[in-house]
């Protein structure tokens, strides 16, 4: 997941420095980039705005305009117990994600806490899988009939929680995006001045009040940026509220949309489109708001050119309890629910009652194998991610030299098209790259292929290739661009044969963080996947309408079996470094 910041927003500034288009094929080239952006992330949002003001679905020529759509939702008892649903839902994990990640992070950076690398790191583990993934995970650890519930009903004699209920959704949901809480902090609570705290501690200020008075108010920006996000990610979640929140009659906005455009009879074409706007509408807001405020982060900026080294804080007498909750955080949180994942894989059922050794099977991975349309959404989803990688990344290269190193008028632009697939939630995508091959001359052609998934996949994570290219190529010193405008170099030859050799490693990074994300992704492909198109996500989905539990587990296992083989294949790669 990459965080919008404001200079991923803004383009270069206009200077004398910035090298014009001269040669012949610079222009053209710098326009046909800036077209290929805007058609691909206006491609499935103009279907939607344009489906919810029409009294008949795109594919029909005799609708006209009306706002029919919006006046039967403001009506629909449904549809308001749905927004509340989702909005509760969004503030209650929200909290529960920011509460628990801000924690770590500071235990963890800032503290002198055992272990707290190892720690860390298993706390980012649910970053790299995807949030299907992690629901079927609590379904197996902490549902009614999972491991740990039945382990613990046996032990007290009665069910200790409900997970399908709003507050045990709001408790998965938030626990499983506290560690992108963490990521965003701690690196903020590792570089904070030292000389701060180092005042407070010598007025007399303890541990714990140094911590409240001082480190809190400088992770400000960090806070309330994942703030932001963190309710963004909430409310746009489909598979959570889908898994956990139907089986007690639960629906959110984003369910709304998903049964009434995709499982029902007669699908709604104007009333999903219309809340798929008003969805659309509230997360761009949202999105914007974390732009500008991060974009005002320098307000509370701290760390200058001679900031005292900081020094971690001595936790003392609570140093080992804080070392027990971040472990049972870890334990519960992270290793139970994936393990437990893993564990179901490989077991005809997974029960404290039951000798694993007598459950133990490989019938799972059998039924996988043993059906041509199981396997080929591996393969799809293999092929989508190394495609698309490099589709993507090439994409995101070209778009970041013309917005940032070009003069071509606009380019603030093309800037914001790159960050903006953000605001517009996967399945939004996906539904409106369907609408899209109806009236889009040319990708009906794609239709129920893997192609049309390859495209609605760089839209959706557009802004995070950018979110690695885009810094990288501000740090590239301008003097470069200078000198080739001044022995009369083309823009072309500068950006392929002067700026691109230095990006090699943002490039690199970009593909990596794109591979994933596509191997991960699942929302933007439920309204596109087609019998020939499957990918894992859209397969893990039939198998549990099916009851095929087992399967589900065994083909997530895969899913994330794909992600460490490749993130441990390009650990052997020479220049390729891990940080923590």
């Amino acid at each position: 997941m990459t965080s919008l910041t404001a200079p991923a927003l803004g383009a270069a500034p206009a200077e004398a420095g910035l090298p014009r288009a001269t040669g012949r094929v610079d222009r053209p080239l710098q326009a046909l980039t800036y077209g290929i952006v805007a058609v691909l992330v206006l491609a499935p949002i103009v279907p939607i705005v344009i489906q919810s003001f029409s009294s008949k679905p795109l594919y029909d020529d005799t609708g006209t305009w009306t706002l029919a759509d919006y006046a039967e939702l403001a009506q629909d008892p449904a549809f308001w117990r749905a927004t509340a649903n989702t909005l509760l839902f969004g503030a209650a994990s929200t909290l529960i994600a920011q509460v628990v990640g801000v924690w770590l992070a500071i235990v963890i950076g800032r503290t002198d806490l055992p272990g707290r690398r190892v720690l860390g790191a298993v706390a980012t583990w649910p970053l790299f899988v995807s949030h299907l993934v992690l629901a079927f995970g609590w379904i197996i650890a902490y549902g009614p009939a999972g491991i740990v519930t039945a382990w613990l009903t046996g032990l007290i004699g009665v069910e200790p929680w409900n997970l399908y209920t709003l507050g045990g959704l709001s408790l998965a949901a938030g626990l499983s995006m506290a560690p992108l809480t963490y990521l965003y902090c701690v690196g903020a609570a590792r570089t904070i001045d030292g000389s701060l705290e180092n005042a407070a501690r010598l007025a007399g200020a303890g541990p714990f009040r140094t911590l409240v008075t001082v480190t809190l108010p400088l992770l400000r920006p960090a806070i309330l940026a994942s703030t932001i996000l963190n309710f963004v990610l909430a409310i746009e979640l489909l598979v959570l509220p889908l898994l956990l929140g139907a089986p007690s009659g639960l629906e959110f906005l984003t369910t709304f949309i998903y049964t009434r455009g995709f499982e029902d009879s007669t699908p709604r074409h104007g009333m999903v489109a219309a809340v798929a706007v008003i969805l659309f509408v509230v997360v761009t807001g949202l999105v914007l708001a974390q732009m500008r405020l991060v974009g005002d982060g320098r307000r509370f900026t701290t760390v200058g050119g001679k900031a005292a080294r900081p020094r971690r804080l001595a936790l003392g007498w609570a140093k080992w309890p804080t070392f027990g909750l971040v472990l049972a955080f870890d334990a519960f949180f992270v290793v139970a629910i994936l393990g437990g994942l893993v564990l179901r894989g490989f077991t005809s059922v997974l029960s404290p009652f039951v000798p694993l050794s007598e459950a133990l099977t490989l019938d799972n991975f059998r039924t996988i194998f043993a059906y041509e349309q199981y396997v080929r959404s591996i393969g799809n989803t293999i092929a989508v991610a190394v495609a698309g990688g490099v589709i993507g990344t090439a994409l995101v290269a070209a778009a970041a030299l013309v917005a940032l190193r070009s003069d071509v008028p606009g380019r603030q632009g093309l800037a914001f098209l790159a960050v903006y697939p953000r605001a517009v939630p996967g399945i939004l995508i996906g539904m409106g790259f369907l609408w899209a091959a109806t009236w889009l001359p040319g990708l009906s052609l794609l239709q129920n292929t893997i192609w049309i998934l390859v495209l609605a996949f760089v839209m959706r994570h557009l802004p995070t290739g950018w979110g690695a290219v885009q810094p990288a190529l501000l740090q590239i010193t301008r003097d470069h661009d200078r000198s080739a405008r001044i022995v009369g170099s083309s823009w072309t030859r500068m950006a392929t044969a002067i700026l691109l050799p230095q990006m090699r490693p943002a490039l690199a990074a970009c593909f990596i963080l794109l591979f994933v994300h596509f191997v991960k992704e699942y929302a933007a492909a439920v309204f596109l996947f087609a019998p020939g198109s499957e990918v894992m996500g859209t397969t893990m989905l039939t198998f549990w309408v099916q009851g095929e539990n087992g399967a589900v587990a065994a083909l997530a296992t895969l899913q994330v079996a794909i992600v460490v083989a490749f993130m441990a294949l390009l650990s052997r790669l020479p220049g390729v470094r891990h940080h923590d």
